[in-house]
């Protein structure tokens, strides 16, 4: 998991805005740190997407919070 997500989570910054902006497919690889490649791998396994006509969008808030409950379930499996 990259340094920014795990300080975001730290720092209490799970609270979504209230007006939430939708994030295109390459807004979201520049903010996560990852290619397009490893986002579309991301959506296969479950990450949350919107579609709209032929684009594909993110809600942030829903995207770290699915992100932070897989790093829970990563972290509960390490402690074995």
């Amino acid at each position: 998991m990259r340094a920014e997500l795990q300080e975001h989570f730290r720092a209490g910054g799970n609270q979504p805005p209230q007006d939430e902006r939708l994030l295109s497919k390459q807004e979201l690889s520049e903010e996560l740190g990852v290619s397009l490649v490893t986002l579309t791998d991301w959506m296969k396994k479950g990450l949350p997407f919107l579609r709209l006509h032929k684009r594909v969008y993110f809600k942030k808030s829903e995207v770290l919070a699915i992100m932070q409950q897989k790093t829970k379930d990563q972290g509960g499996k390490d402690e074995r």
